[in-house]
């Protein structure tokens, strides 16, 4: 295990090295270019006869369960890591659009996709049951903007728009998860359970972790309140992450959406009430390169993945195709939030003015997509589902991610960032 770890760490970190050095991508999306390329290569040189890196490679990747170290570790973490530095008021101030694009949002998108992608399917000549439609569209849903972000901030987006998309970032992936677990419940129960069934686990999955993840955060709020000394601070910031997330595991609620509330509490009260300037200033560091490594190692992995999921030209026309799908769903999902902020800026231009495109186009999908993929139960629909949704966000991530920058900048030149209600 300590050799597998170590062998992956040598590898992304070359990888961050050679983008940094020579691509000079924005750091995630430039990561998992590449090792797309590393891939690429690798396959390549197996094809000419030289097979050694490529099975090397392949070791590794498949000694990874991508599905358990990304919900059990990584998402966790990152969702922590992005909920700390999130301003409260700035949430309360767009927590209407925000709200609708975290819950309806999910649900309206998992019943469109997965109704597009039956008929998409059954054109392309697959024979793929509704439910695993369904179960596509729920895990295509969330959106993954932390690799886009850094480019909104840098291109001058509008404050209401870089605030919708990380407050929706930080809670739909959980709304999507805890969605697709039941979808999966119904897949592996064989029945279709009632619909007071559905809400109560809804409630169970999502409330629970809600109210779980104050808990945890109050608690440890209080505990950081009694002390000054920034190295168990530390310390019990990474407990209640990853101890948080475990005992979620055990009681059935939702672990994404505890350390959500559970990072807002910590980076809003926590860092203003509990800490003196040297706590802050090691807590923050610590998460943020904490939140750097493991965007790295993730989207190292998603680029590396490529070596072991079986592609046909088929598989890429349907992604693309599935792509469309998922563009549409996501428009349909942001119109009402941008007719929400209309209403809370006052009916201003600057609201309207390119908000459904940036919207729609900087939904980038990421990796928990496929991991959720990679949890689907064996057989012929999982590893279909799986390449599809691998290629699908491969393509969102490239193509999205690299031009949601300048489409910000050309939209929004020569205006100021705070030209919506930034008083707030």
């Amino acid at each position: 295990m300590l050799d597998l770890v170590a062998a992956f760490i040598v590898l992304t970190t070359l990888l961050t090295y050679v983008n940094y050095r020579f691509i000079r991508l924005p750091p995630t999306i430039g990561v998992m270019a590449t090792a797309l390329i590393f891939s690429l290569i690798a396959q390549g040189l197996s094809q000419l006869g030289y097979p050694l890196i490529e099975i090397e490679a392949q070791q590794i990747i498949r000694r990874i369960d991508f599905s358990d170290i990304l919900m059990t570790w990584f998402l966790p973490a990152l969702l922590f890591a992005g909920a700390l530095h999130v301003d409260l008021s700035d949430l309360r101030s767009y927590k209407w659009p925000i709200g609708l694009l975290a819950t309806v949002g999910v649900l309206i998108a998992t019943s469109v996709i997965g109704t597009l992608a039956f008929y998409i399917f059954a054109l392309f000549g697959w024979h793929v049951d509704f439910i695993y439609c369904l179960l596509f569209g729920a895990l295509i849903s969330p959106t993954d903007p932390i690799a886009v972000m850094g480019i909104l901030k840098s291109a001058g987006a509008p404050k209401p728009l870089a605030t919708t998309i990380v407050g929706e970032s930080l809670f739909n992936d959980g709304t999507a998860v805890v969605v697709f677990t039941i979808l999966l419940g119904i897949l592996q129960l064989g029945s279709t359970p009632t619909l007071g069934t559905v809400s109560w686990l809804f409630v169970h999955e999502a409330v629970g972790g809600l109210l779980f993840g104050a808990a945890l955060g109050y608690g440890v709020l209080l505990m950081l309140r009694s002390i000054d000394q920034y190295q168990v601070e530390v310390m019990l910031t990474l407990a209640l992450v990853f101890g948080g997330a475990a005992l979620a595991a055990r009681l059935h609620v939702s672990g994404p959406i505890a350390m959500v509330v559970a990072g807002l509490i910590i980076g809003n009260l926590g860092r203003k009430h509990a800490m003196s300037d040297e706590s802050r200033r090691y807590v923050d560091g610590f998460w943020e390169l904490i939140d750097e490594i493991l965007n790295a190692l993730l989207f190292a992995l998603i680029g590396l993945e490529l070596l072991l999921l079986p592609f046909a030209w088929l598989h890429i026309v349907a992604a693309f195709v599935l792509g469309g799908a998922v563009l549409v769903a996501r428009l349909l999902t942001v119109a009402p939030a941008v007719f929400v902020m209309r209403r809370r800026a006052g009916g201003r231009r600057q609201v309207s003015h390119g908000a459904i495109r940036i919207l729609t186009w900087g939904g980038l999908r990421g990796g928990v997509s496929v991991a959720l993929a990679l949890s689907l139960p064996l057989g012929d629909e999982r590893d279909l589902l799986l390449s599809l949704t691998y290629i699908v966000v491969l393509t969102s991530i490239l193509l999205q991610g690299l031009s949601i920058g300048p489409l910000v900048s050309r939209l929004y030149r020569g205006q100021p960032q705070v030209a919506v209600d930034d008083h707030h």
